[in-house]
């Protein structure tokens, strides 16, 4: 068996295929690729030219799917236990519901609004857009953090009783909040600081995060 994940490491949609993957126990490689400059094999396979795709050469080809909420599902059904999808079907409904919120405003929010512009520009030797993350910390992130706030309670997940891909999702977009250099103000929004801590304390997030953290630090301010 051989799993292949194509893309970058600090991509919040690639890390959170990685974790699941760690929690689920399968081995895989991962295959670096630059989303600003793909080599047309990649474009082959990813028709969006975003990260991630994945591979599973158990399979003859086509053997490659691109999108990570498709990639994870794949290998919720390819890897049943321990499962990271609720069996409840309302559940599931939830979780599927906290991973699109995870993946579209929150994303939006994180990267286009402080990730491209502090630590990706860097990386593209352009100077950081302090102005855009200014406006994303006091108009974009507070109506995130009061809803996630809200929803998470005093539970220790966002669904049911157990860890799923609500949490991996929320917590990877998270990381990325953490690489640009902003913290959860646990004064205002104390739950969910002590659950961004909780998720990222997990060992699948805690190895990744400790690999991401010597490059992402090449491109922080000084």
């Amino acid at each position: 068996m051989a799993l292949i994940v194509y893309g970058g490491s600090v991509s919040p949609f690639v890390r959170k295929v990685r974790v699941v993957l760690v929690e689920k126990k399968a081995a895989y490689t991962l295959e670096n690729v630059n989303p600003f400059t793909p080599p047309p094999e990649f474009v082959a396979i990813s028709p969006l030219k975003r990260i991630p795709v994945l591979r599973d050469t158990d399979l003859p080809e086509p053997n490659t799917l691109a999108d990570s909420s498709i990639i994870c599902d794949y290998l919720e059904h390819k890897f049943p236990e321990p499962a990271v999808y609720p069996r409840d079907p309302f559940q599931r409904a939830q979780a599927l519901w906290f991973e699109e919120y995870a993946d579209s405003a929150v994303a939006q929010a994180f990267g286009a609004g402080l990730f491209f512009p502090r630590i990706v520009r860097r990386m593209l030797r352009q100077e950081p857009d302090e102005g855009t993350c200014r406006t994303t910390m006091s108009e974009k992130v507070p109506p995130l953090c009061d809803y996630l706030e809200k929803e998470i309670g005093d539970r220790e997940f966002l669904v049911g009783e157990a860890f799923s891909i609500a949490d991996i999702t929320v917590g990877s977009m998270f990381v990325n909040f953490r690489h640009a250099g902003e913290t959860v103000d646990a004064a205002r929004w104390p739950r969910l600081a002590r659950y961004v801590s909780r998720i990222h304390s997990r060992p699948s997030f805690a190895t990744l995060i400790a690999e991401e953290d010597p490059f992402i630090a090449r491109f922080r301010a000084a």
